[in-house]
């Protein structure tokens, strides 16, 4: 069976976007009932806030949407100061993500997606290399240090609430 990279991107960021947004929405709640401030809240005094986290999330996905469909890099969106304002960020990033048309990733797997960094310098990535070892891992690593966030500053959620997808592949056991 092969998959394909608009599959394997889409089918990675929808769901754990929309996970994203479930866990923001009972953050939303507990800052409300604790009088906290989340949105700025972070990790460590080194790390980004909750704001920057939900927003490098959103961005890795988009970015990697438009890379793979050859529309270059995305701009990255500032980031949201408050959590009604991560909801829209979130379902705009969802829109991006499912929005770009299956044709436009047809040969995405070869395609240039080199990004230039300072120094005159340049991460050379085909669109597999760009997905598999840049894009999802950062995404992913922004999506978990949010729940992180979260969860470090009391907000009820467990790894059900972050993998919330997977709820939907529990079936009773045949035989």
């Amino acid at each position: 069976m092969k998959i394909s990279l608009r599959d394997m991107a889409v089918g990675s960021f929808v769901p754990m976007l929309e996970s994203l947004s479930s866990v923001l929405h009972k953050g939303d709640e507990h800052a409300k009932s604790a009088k906290a401030d989340l949105v700025n809240a972070r990790l460590a005094p080194d790390m980004f806030t909750l704001a920057q986290q939900v927003q490098q999330a959103c961005h890795y996905a988009k970015d990697a949407v438009s890379r793979l469909t050859g529309r270059g890099g995305a701009q990255m969106d500032g980031a949201e100061t408050s959590f009604s304002g991560f909801k829209a960020q979130v379902h705009g990033a969802v829109d991006a993500v499912r929005g770009a048309p299956a044709e436009a990733f047809d040969g995405a797997e070869e395609r240039d997606c080199s990004i230039q960094i300072p120094g005159n310098m340049v991460i050379e990535m085909n669109g597999l290399r760009l997905l598999r070892s840049w894009s999802l891992p950062h995404f992913y690593f922004h999506v978990v240090t949010a729940y992180d966030i979260l969860r470090h500053h009391g907000v009820d959620i467990g790894k059900q609430d972050y993998l919330s997808q997977v709820a939907g592949f529990i079936r009773p056991k045949n035989g």
